[in-house]
């Protein structure tokens, strides 16, 4: 995989009328023999009041990272609130004129990862309150080189049903191991709310699939099944989390600390009520699930491998099983109904 910082078209790629605003904060590495900090990935969609509380949780540390923002055409302020935060570690803010779907926004951060970085994301409701949390991850990577993608259980008002799983320990480290990792059984993978990645298991699989753009709903299990690395959660063995979050989905605007940058009326219109009016995942993953289904027979009757291409990194697609029509299709869904579209 060839990290680039804009992607490049040729002209029977997919339509790239969703374009970017790009503002670099800060400046890459230059230690080119060091190890470098992990490559944090942060995708906001609305919901300000959420995003401002989950971003000072991650900045409320001494935790090293190169953390890349993007912004999927947020209307309720909150590209404005996110030029302001400085922190060295905020390498990139990108702001997308077009909402494109997690999917999408995921690799074009991912694309931009170096070969040797470790990948993390966390979403923009997630409020993480152990200070050392990539620290925590890194242990359990580093004493199981098996391990490719860790992930941290959901919390309420999610209901955190654990799929079955396997208690793994070793010179007092622990992980829950995935065991199945099943095509279309309920909750039987890793939520991707807050996730690392190893990035010899990225050069693996590549990206995320656009062909399906089934998230985390995908990822582990395509780990667990056509890769030899194993994928789990950042618990312990009696099922605790060994990183502890805060998933709340709603605050009243008395509670939100970016209440000053916000210029909704609040009386009709608030950010919550914006996300949810642009909030397609779940419609979405019932229409197309068909193309899950198939992506995944393909793999099983070796028509593809497990790694996936995708449109920011144009060398992957050329040298990679890649649907293109599927992709479009899933993108303008996106670009469609999660957008302005008067």
């Amino acid at each position: 995989m060839v990290p680039r910082e804009e992607p490049i078209f040729k002209s029977k790629a997919i339509d790239n009328s969703g374009e970017a605003v790009e503002q670099v904060v800060g400046s890459k590495s230059k230690v080119k023999d060091k190890i470098p900090p992990p490559f944090l990935s942060y995708i906001t969609f609305n919901r300000l009041g959420l995003t401002a509380r989950s971003l000072k949780s991650i900045l409320d540390t001494t935790e090293d990272f190169e953390m890349h923002i993007i912004d999927s055409n947020s209307r309720d302020d909150t590209w404005e609130y996110l030029q302001s935060i400085k922190d060295s570690r905020i390498k990139s803010i990108t702001r997308l004129t077009l909402n494109e779907g997690p999917v999408f926004a995921l690799n074009r951060n991912l694309s931009k990862r170096r070969k040797d970085q470790y990948f993390f994301t966390v979403d923009s409701d997630v409020v993480i309150k152990t200070k050392d949390w990539i620290t925590r991850f890194m242990e359990v990577f580093n004493e199981f080189p098996e391990v490719g993608l860790l992930g941290v259980q959901r919390t309420p008002p999610y209901i955190p049903i654990y799929p079955k799983v396997i208690t793994k320990s070793r010179n007092g480290v622990t992980y829950l191991e995935l065991k199945n990792g099943y095509v279309d059984v309920l909750l039987d993978f890793v939520h991707g709310c807050c996730m690392g990645m190893r990035p010899e298991l990225i050069e693996k699989i590549g990206y995320w699939s656009e062909e399906t753009c089934y998230g985390d709903g995908e990822l582990s299990t395509r780990i667990t099944n056509y890769t030899e690395f194993k994928a789990g959660f950042m618990s312990d063995q009696d099922k605790m989390p060994i990183i502890d979050i805060d998933m709340t989905q709603e605050i009243t605007c008395e509670e939100c600390i970016a209440r000053g940058y916000c210029k909704l009326d609040k009386d009709d219109n608030t950010c919550f009520n914006i996300h949810m009016g642009r909030y397609k995942n779940a419609p979405f993953a019932k229409q197309f699930k068909w193309k899950y289904l198939e992506f995944f027979k393909e793999l099983e009757e070796g028509k593809r491998t497990a790694y996936c291409a995708s449109i920011y990194d144009p060398y992957s697609i050329a040298t990679h099983e890649y649907n293109k029509e599927w992709a479009q299709a899933n993108r303008d869904y996106y670009i469609k109904n999660s957008n302005d579209n008067e």
